[in-house]
């Protein structure tokens, strides 16, 4: 991405340091850091930000990015994305039908088994979220919007509305799981 390169030239010409970059920008010197060496891609906000202030045009700043990035989207393997989703909400669907079955019949050796599942379901949700942020699906979908005329106030409402992460609610189901679990053991065996 050639975004890192532009946000260094255009500080360079103003003779501004990542520091005094961040402050007008908002963001920590860190995340200037990360933009610059390509690690992170500002949000649409703050590419809004930074055209204001290098007083150029969103397309001059992201430059040759936009291309890139519809390929990037059209790249990301969505079919595998998409599996891995599934795969997800099966496991996880499956882990409070199945624990009151495999410790009924098998003991101690089914709780085992259900906390391998729980494990697998976990392990699931944290590639999920992975695959979400190394792709950084959300932004590049953000700016290829915008660059395609849409209003930024839809794009925000649209990123508001996606805020609440797989990995979250992977987390809460977890908790609600293991709290039936805990109930329905002790209905079980006591």
């Amino acid at each position: 991405m050639e975004i890192g390169n532009q946000i260094k030239k255009y500080r360079g010409k103003l003779n501004w340091s990542q520091e005094t970059l961040a402050e007008k920008a908002y963001v920590s010197r860190q995340t200037v850091s990360n933009w610059e060496n390509g690690k992170s891609y500002p949000d649409i906000h703050s590419l809004l930000i930074l055209g204001n202030l290098f007083n150029i045009s969103l397309d001059e700043l992201v430059k040759g990015d936009v291309e890139s990035m519809k390929n990037e989207i059209e790249k990301n393997d969505v079919k595998k994305f998409n599996a891995l989703s599934w795969l997800f909400a099966a496991e996880f669907l499956a882990l409070p039908v199945s624990i009151i079955p495999l410790i009924k019949y098998l003991g101690w050796m089914g709780g085992v088994i259900w906390g391998i599942l729980f494990a697998v379901t976990m392990f699931t949700a944290v590639k999920v979220e992975k695959m979400k942020k190394a792709n950084n699906i959300q932004t590049y979908k953000e700016i290829k919007a915008f660059m395609e005329g849409k209003p930024l106030d839809e794009i925000s409402a649209e990123r508001k509305s996606s805020i609440s992460s797989p990995l979250i609610k992977a987390i809460c189901g977890a908790a609600f799981g293991f709290f039936t679990a805990a109930i329905c053991a002790y209905l079980l065996f006591r």
